[in-house]
């Protein structure tokens, strides 16, 4: 019909006019540059092309099913397969690859997320290397780590790499792309030039940690990694403090017959109240598919949100098969879906980036799983609150890895919300004077101007609240045990 010869039309003329924009933006990039960033637009078109096609949710909601019984394990029943025989050399077909594209904005730092200090002086990246140094050393293995940069954390991150240098642990890295974000109205690309700074310093995106694949192959470390005998990757979130190498799943993939061979275990674990948002897995189609919110029609997001329908969320701990990748790669065959993620600048333009996410892969992959692990799997840190957690007698370190104390009576974690003067990890530091004992505590929840002295005590559920003005000083030693606090409290030194 003409509506559709119309609209075919339309999508010709923006698709023959980015990609003149994009080559002019390349002539102006030197030849070194010009290389990589080529490949980066090839993958951008091939984006662009499929965004400009798609209508509407590419999910029908009544095609939706709940995933059959035995596609996703629960962790007990893996676990009772018990460890494998020779366990260094099911290690030395691992790599464990970090997403480090993130920078530490939304808490308040400067530079990439990975360098802020989490626990005891270490960084995320700290207690990363010394996991793996840890499972090298124990079971004398080589378990590679490799990090996912992107322009905006390569830099700083290839600059810290230097002090790992005499650590038992290869570390590689590759970048991700490096996509133009795109005028809403013209959907053409503000650029307007390869630079990334001054007028073009918001001028390019990551384009989501569903990026990996592609970049990861252009790389070339994919190759070199398959060829040195990895099988595996573990993927998971920089920031998730509870992605370590779980040697039991690692069993439960070497294991499997040669002909069912499992390529992608995506690790999810049970919804609570505060997951709401998170990926579930569904059965669509005869395949396991991942729904994000952004796909869902909003009629049925409070169904989406729902513990009853959607028992579970994708916890982004991954682990997947290198030769498959390859081979998907190669044949050109991850359909990802595409996240629209409407974006303002600060000069008040509106622009868009199209991003895809990790996990939508899951069902392009042979014998994929879920399996549902302990919520002690997923311990992401993405705000203040999160931190002080992670920072307190809750949890002990040991080699690297966080496990909840033992002197916790229950295993659940707290549910810690700290007010808009806690948000920037140098503030929220000045207004602990240590941090406090937390074993006792269900809930706490702080908004204002408030400070702690030394060595308090928090249990149950803790609720302070200084109003516009005040300011509430918690003396040293202070045990508060199911208390609101309010009012005006300063304490100053004589």
């Amino acid at each position: 019909c003409l509506m559709d010869q119309f609209h075919q039309k339309l999508r010709q003329q923006h698709e023959d006019s980015m990609h003149r924009e994009l080559e002019t933006l390349l002539n102006t990039a030197n030849k070194a540059e010009a290389e990589t960033s080529r490949k980066d637009f090839e993958g951008f078109k091939k984006l662009f092309h499929r965004f400009l096609q798609v209508k509407g949710p590419s999910i029908e909601w009544a095609k939706i099913n709940r995933p059959p019984e035995d596609s996703i394990q629960p962790y007990d029943r893996i676990r009772a397969k018990g460890l494998p025989e020779n366990i260094s050399s099911c290690l030395n077909k691992l790599a464990v690859v970090k997403l480090n594209g993130g920078l530490g904005t939304s808490m308040g730092c400067k530079g990439p997320k990975s360098l802020i200090s989490v626990r005891n002086e270490n960084t995320f990246l700290d207690l990363t290397v010394k996991q793996i140094e840890h499972l090298n050393t124990t079971y004398n293995a080589n378990v590679p780590l490799v990090l996912m940069n992107s322009f905006n954390t390569d830099e700083d991150t290839k600059k810290i790499l230097q002090k790992y240098k005499h650590h038992q642990v290869h570390i590689h890295t590759f970048n991700q792309s490096r996509y133009p974000r795109v005028n809403k109205e013209s959907l053409l690309p503000i650029a307007k030039s390869m630079g990334v700074s001054g007028e073009n310093a918001e001028a390019w995106y990551p384009p989501g940690h569903g990026d990996i694949y592609a970049s990861f192959h252009n790389s070339g470390l994919l190759d070199r990694l398959i060829s040195d005998g990895k099988e595996y990757v573990f993927v998971s979130n920089i920031d998730n403090l509870g992605a370590t190498v779980d040697l039991f799943i690692l069993q439960h993939l070497m294991s499997q017959p040669a002909d069912r061979r499992c390529e992608f275990i995506m690790e999810v674990t049970d919804k609570t109240r505060a997951d709401v948002k998170g990926g579930t897995l569904i059965q669509y189609e005869d395949h396991l598919r991942l729904l994000e919110i952004a796909q869902v029609p909003k009629p049925h997001v409070d169904e989406f949100k729902s513990v009853t329908k959607f028992k579970i969320f994708n916890t982004n701990n991954l682990w997947i098969s290198l030769p498959a990748i390859k081979r998907l790669q190669e044949q050109n065959a991850m359909d990802l879906e595409i996240i629209v993620n409407p974006k303002t600048l600060d000069g008040g333009l509106n622009v868009i980036q199209l991003e895809t996410a990790v996990g939508a892969a899951i069902k392009s992959f042979n014998n994929a799983l879920g399996v549902n692990v302990p919520r002690s799997r997923f311990l992401p840190v993405k705000t203040s609150s999160d931190l002080l957690l992670v920072m307190s007698n809750l949890y002990s370190l040991d080699a690297g890895s966080l496990t909840m104390s033992k002197k916790r009576e229950f295993p659940t974690t707290p549910h810690v919300k700290l007010g808009s003067s806690f948000t920037k990890v140098q503030d929220f530091l000045t207004r602990f004077e240590n941090i406090p004992d937390m074993l006792e505590l269900d809930h706490l929840t702080v908004s204002g101007d408030v400070t702690f002295g030394k060595n308090v005590s928090l249990k149950g559920t803790v609720i302070i609240i200084a109003n516009h003005g005040d300011r509430i000083d918690i003396p040293a030693g202070a045990v508060l045990e199911n208390k609101i606090v309010s009012g005006n409290l300063r304490i100053l030194d004589h």
